[in-house]
């Protein structure tokens, strides 16, 4: 089997159909052959820098082409692409750079510090640096390629994307993957060769990194935007005549709520593949979608970045098991109760996952995995089996409110609040109460004077149990998740401690 480096399989496809489009980012692009000539460029500079195979480059990037030059670049000399937000404070950047040791950080200016400046002793290369070794002499993605080639590694681990944590300190998760294609397999996740994948989501998280570095590597022209915009979502998979796309809940609710004249105005045609995932889609957000698109375009996966195992449900599958993730493979997922005992098929308890291959699919640094006898891992989900194998998810295990002995799961108020149409996000945290040990309160994300809470209260009483509905409530109009549509309750619910 052919089995070749990321940085070939893209040369190879440059040489294939150099003019090609490759990556487009609002009105710049660039062609197959000039991303091979702009990664070279910036390949030859991290090289002086010391990078090398095994090596981790953090890049401190928004989206658009320099991320992915930079995450290439770093592929071409064996060195593992360590992605963060680009927004980090310097704070935060420190702590996943003293994690990660990397030889360089690829970041901005107004982040990382005047030019020349260095992270905790580490050198830095500044987006307007890359963005002019990138363009060179070929403004339009044609460069020249010059200077000495540069030899065919392979990266031991293709990524290295962060996370939060329940408890707030930032890991790694290194991939157990390298970077290394086998060419003759037909592409994974559905993507179409020589298609085009539409990529509302930051760059810097796990999902968006997957499904867009899959697309490149199958041919596809990946379409990124600088950041989620509903209307501009649809637009750019209407001009691009775009296959694929990946979405999250949040992005597919802000779509659904644009007016019928905006959202229904887009030739939307080409779409073979919607993708969603990275959190909970509530039941009647999925159903507006299938109606929309049908069944067999609406596929859901649920995984965690440490990839363990993954379950992938179509839409005519979720119709037949709605609210479902997914079916489980054989051994691969087992649910236990908190003495880490089997629970009967259709009872809440902790998510347990165990890897289907021998070798390792990820490891932590600046963590430990909570593991148990047998190979199971946990990331801290609640949910259960149905008879038929159906895997379906509660919530986050330290997000689960113990209120008056009842347990409530603060995605299922979110889901039923979320429905409310003038309601933009929300989100439900634990908070303690003398009389229940905790309450659930809701925050509300709403335009000012757009909401009545006895209103909301009622609209959620007529979907909920009355024990569910919230006791306390509070409206904001500050946005209240990132860029990946992700919610972190446990600082919401310190911030009001």
């Amino acid at each position: 089997m052919p089995v070749v480096s990321f940085p070939r399989r893209l040369a190879d496809l440059a040489a294939q159909q150099p003019d090609r489009p490759a990556v487009t980012c609002g009105e710049r692009s660039v062609t197959r052959a000039g991303l091979e000539a702009w990664t070279d460029r910036l390949a030859r500079e991290l090289r002086t820098l010391g990078v090398g195979v095994g090596d981790m480059v953090t890049i401190a990037l928004p989206n658009g082409l320099e991320w992915f030059v930079a995450f290439v670049a770093a592929l071409k000399l064996g060195a593992t692409p360590q992605p963060v937000s680009a927004r980090l404070p310097a704070r935060e950047l420190g702590a996943i750079v003293a994690l990660a040791e990397p030889k360089v950080v690829v970041g901005t200016i107004d982040v990382l510090g005047p030019p020349g400046e260095v992270v905790d002793g580490v050198p830095v290369i500044d987006v307007g640096k890359v963005r002019a070794m990138a363009f060179g002499s070929a403004a339009a993605g044609d460069g020249d390629g010059d200077g000495d080639p540069l030899p065919d590694v392979v990266a031991p681990a293709w990524k290295a994307p962060t996370s939060g944590g329940s408890t707030g300190r930032p890991k790694l998760i290194v991939s157990g993957d390298p970077a290394e294609i086998d060419s003759d397999t037909p592409p994974l996740l559905r993507m179409v060769p020589d298609g085009c994948l539409v990529m509302p989501g930051p760059l810097y998280h796990n999902g968006p990194i997957v499904w867009s570095m899959t697309a490149l590597l199958a041919g596809s022209h990946v379409v990124v935007l600088e950041r989620f915009d509903a209307a501009a979502t649809l637009r750019a998979v209407a001009e691009h005549g775009a296959d694929t796309i990946y979405l999250v809940p949040t992005m597919m609710k802000r779509i659904s709520r644009l007016p019928d004249e905006v959202r229904l105005g887009f030739d939307l045609s080409s779409l073979q593949t919607i993708w969603h995932l990275a959190e909970p889609c509530p039941p009647w957000l999925k159903q507006q979608w299938i109606d929309w698109f049908g069944p067999e375009v609406i596929l859901e996966l649920y995984a965690g970045t440490e990839a363990q195992t993954a379950t992938i449900i179509t839409g005519h599958d979720w119709l037949a098991h709605q609210g479902s993730v997914g079916h489980a493979a054989e051994g691969a997922v087992t649910i236990l109760d908190p003495e880490g005992q089997p629970v009967p098929a259709g009872t809440v308890g902790e998510i347990w996952l165990r890897r289907q291959r021998d070798r390792p699919t990820y490891r932590y640094v600046g963590a430990e995995a909570r593991t148990r006898d047998g190979g199971w891992e946990s990331l801290g989900d609640l949910g259960y089996l149905d008879d038929d194998g159906f895997l379906y998810l509660a919530d986050r295990a330290q997000d689960m409110i113990v209120s008056g002995g009842a347990n409530l799961y603060p995605a299922e108020i979110e889901a039923a609040l979320n429905e409310h149409p003038a309601v933009r996000s929300c989100a439900v945290v634990g908070l303690p109460d003398d009389d229940l040990g905790h309450r659930a309160h809701a925050i509300v994300e709403a335009d000012a004077g757009a909401i009545d809470v006895e209103e909301l209260r009622v609209f959620v009483r007529e979907r909920l149990a009355a024990y569910k509905v919230p006791r306390t409530w509070e409206v904001v109009q500050e946005s209240l998740r990132d860029d990946a549509g992700k919610v972190r309750r446990s600082e919401l619910r310190a911030a009001r401690l």
